[in-house]
């Protein structure tokens, strides 16, 4: 009878984890083979040269300077505020979202999934100009919010706030869900056993547990939202003070100020590195 090859030969002895393969020779037990391995250094190669294109060529000296100039400063307090802003939308409306998505079933609940995954992969621009048609001064809401309230949303700090949220909410109701649909719902069934209402099974019960992946989901919506610039730009303009972020301001100055353009980019490069070492206990497993 032909044996069956040893399921601990692939895993570690104690952790279960893939082996790793030393770098060596192809022909070598427990080495790299040569096709993987160059193809592997070239991808690191391309990610991270114009990262460290952008540190060699940064105007250190001057970068003081840059960074507490007038025009820096009101676009990153807005960055920021806005950035906190949406993700506060986004926590408001996408947990309940995504409560619906991982424990109730109606129909047509992949559909809506779908939708709500689709701002991930549209072009920021479409984003801008789909906001414009719904909620811009002529579009479908904005023509009665104009009509009935005199409230106006394009090309104001609100419609910045809006336009964030719209692209940076899949990200939290796509962690959330996920976060959800693994945790065990007996929890709540036993709260509801004891006397707990739904809402108060969830308050109680279901949010503590989901907490982590509500922190993280959260982090990537700040981040995306802090970075978003198509959408913004087209639904929002480009006003200093009022609705020029940070990316916009970056874009702007490459025009007319490159060290000034480089400046801000590390500030988002910064910003960027803060999140992933943020996640990196949810998201990494250590080796």
């Amino acid at each position: 009878m032909t044996s069956l090859p040893d399921p601990g030969a692939a895993t570690g002895p104690r952790t279960g984890r893939p082996r790793r393969h030393r770098v060596g020779a192809g022909g070598r037990r427990g080495g790299v083979p040569l096709p993987l391995l160059l193809p592997g250094v070239l991808a690191l190669a391309f990610l991270l040269l114009p990262l460290l294109a952008l540190l060699l060529r940064a105007p250190w000296r001057s970068l003081p300077d840059q960074l507490t100039s007038t025009e820096v400063w009101q676009a990153l307090q807005l960055s920021l505020v806005s950035a906190t802003a949406a993700t506060a939308v986004s926590l408001v409306l996408g947990v309940p979202l995504a409560w619906l998505l991982a424990r109730t079933d109606f129909p047509g609940r992949g559909l809506v999934r779908a939708l709500v995954t689709l701002p991930l992969v549209l072009p920021p621009v479409v984003g801008g100009v789909a906001l414009l048609l719904a909620v811009g001064r002529n579009g479908v809401i904005g023509t009665w919010l104009d009509a009935w309230f005199g409230v106006t949303l394009p090309f104001t700090t609100a419609g910045v706030v809006i336009a964030e949220a719209f692209v940076a909410m899949p990200f939290l109701v796509i962690s959330v869900e996920g976060t959800l649909r693994a945790a065990d719902p007996r929890y709540e069934e036993a709260a509801a056993t004891l006397g707990a209402s739904r809402f108060t099974a969830f308050r109680r019960v279901t949010l503590p547990l989901i907490a982590p992946g509500i922190a993280a989901g959260a982090m990537l919506a700040w981040a995306r939202a802090l970075g978003e610039f198509g959408a913004t730009i087209t639904f929002a303009g480009n006003f200093p003070g009022r609705t020029q972020t940070m990316p916009l301001a970056v874009y702007l100055a490459l025009q007319n100020d490159p060290e000034a353009a480089i400046s801000l980019s590390l500030v988002l490069l910064a910003v960027s590195i803060a999140v992933l070492a943020g996640l990196r206990d949810r998201w990494m497993t250590a080796s």
